[in-house]
């Protein structure tokens, strides 16, 4: 009785597995053969997008995550505005969430870009006081605004050492943007698998772990459960909050805290804070979805309230200032895993698209399309994302920018400059930055 109730169990729980993760495959194992060369939704991708790289050293590609560092006057009006990147060109050496493993010691960095001088080129940012030895993988990172009553801003930074994952934190002045003080090392059990963080304050934040099982366990292990955790979207991610002392000593770094605010999310991956603060959205990577929470300002507490499928992958999330979620991500799995590993010729397609909340009600839709036809929206772009998925009431999702992967491959992170509306774009394997101007 107790073997056929366990049988019973089981192939239940396959046939779940299989309903729920039919889609995902659909939509990121099946290649699509008519995405485009390079595709801007606001204009000519010939003449309004353009790589950016650091000439000719070439050292910043690979970049993980980018974000804004703003400066905003005593009213909280944002005045100025640059852009971080974490970069690491070690990455098909050294890669703790898709391997290999084979090779920790080559640094990777960080870069600054003004984006408000049309002349500049990125520069390194310059790591002082970091220690010797120290291996540096970075990759989620965020930073809190330059304000006049404070003289630095405090930023933390994912880094994926080779013995353990860790987040470094720096200050950075906005007179000296190019150089960045390291001030400790944020390390414990509570660190298994740090992905993207989003600052609640100077000296706390959100931090989403990927995986329950990394490739950092021993042996076969290693090389197994990270593998069947993703490939069945096993519901282990998590995110805390963190809150860490005010104190600048590397010997109290233990005493962070940390304070679970959501989990069972499948590799959770991207985590962003709405601009007005309500709201956070978190990244499920292997279920293709965005997952939208109700947040609780005062005690940090998450309440889930909306999900979102995403025609690809999702990876790095950030909201822009009219309160629009931008999203990067991967539309071929098959074909990301086959640049990890060096193949002859292999490239990966990128996608990004915009999420925007709507009116909930008789008018509401995903998109003006979708009054007319449900089934049929964000037309505009050459792969429609209603080929991939269904649209959600209450959101609009429209594609932003589309690639086989020959003018831009694997976008990881992409942020839109609402003012502007110009979109910067990082990739995973990719070299440099690619701006797209409307």
């Amino acid at each position: 009785m107790k073997s056929s109730l366990s049988w019973a169990v089981a192939t239940a729980l396959l046939g779940f597995l299989l309903w729920r993760n039919g889609q995902t495959a659909r939509t990121i194992l099946i290649p699509t053969p008519d995405f485009p060369h390079g595709y801007y939704a606001e204009a000519s991708h010939s003449e309004h997008c353009t790589s950016v790289k650091d000439t000719p050293s070439n050292g910043m590609r690979y970049c993980e995550d980018a974000a804004f560092w703003e400066r905003v006057d005593s009213g909280g009006t944002i005045i100025g505005k640059v852009l971080l990147l974490s970069c690491d060109p070690n990455r098909k050496a050294w890669n703790t969430v898709m391997g290999p493993l084979s090779d920790p010691t080559p640094r990777g960095a960080l870069w600054f870009y003004d984006i408000q001088d049309i002349e500049a080129r990125p520069r390194q940012v310059t790591l002082e006081g970091y220690p010797e030895g120290h291996d540096f993988h970075p990759l989620g990172f965020d930073i809190y605004p330059s304000q006049p009553n404070q003289p630095h801003s405090n930023l933390f930074v994912v880094n994926h050492a080779r013995n353990s994952s860790t987040i470094e934190q720096f200050v950075m002045s906005w007179d000296t943007p190019d150089r960045a003080q390291w001030v400790r090392t944020l390390s414990g059990p509570e660190l298994v698998a740090p992905n993207a963080l989003a600052l609640t304050s100077q000296t706390s934040f959100y931090l989403t772990h990927d995986h329950r099982f990394t490739r950092r366990l021993p042996g076969v292990l290693g090389k197994t459960l990270p593998i069947i955790e993703s490939t069945l979207a096993l519901p282990l991610g998590w995110a805390t909050h963190v809150t860490i002392p005010t104190t600048s000593t590397q010997s109290e770094s233990q005493s962070a805290t940390h304070i679970t605010i959501a989990s069972r999310i499948p590799f959770a991956n991207g985590i962003a804070i709405s601009p007005d603060g309500a709201q956070v959205a978190i990244a499920s990577t292997t279920l293709c979805e965005v997952l939208f929470y109700s947040r609780d300002i005062n005690t940090q507490a998450l309440s889930l309230h909306g999900r979102v499928p995403t025609p690809f992958a999702p990876d790095n999330i950030i909201f822009d200032s009219s309160g629009s979620l931008i999203v990067a991500g991967h539309p071929h799995f098959q074909a990301l895993v086959a640049v990890a590993a060096n193949r002859t010729a292999a490239r990966a397609p990128s996608w990004v698209v915009s999420i925007t909340p709507t009116l909930i009600g008789a008018e509401a839709g995903v998109n003006q399309g979708q009054k007319e036809d449900s089934s049929r929206w964000d037309l505009d772009a050459p792969v429609p994302a209603s080929r991939k998925v269904r649209g959600v009431l209450g959101y609009e999702l429209r594609t932003l920018y589309q690639s086989d992967g020959s003018a831009f491959s694997a976008a990881s992170t992409a942020l839109r400059d609402a003012e502007t509306g110009v979109v910067y774009i990082v990739g995973l394997y990719e070299d440099g930055l690619m701006v797209c101007s409307p």
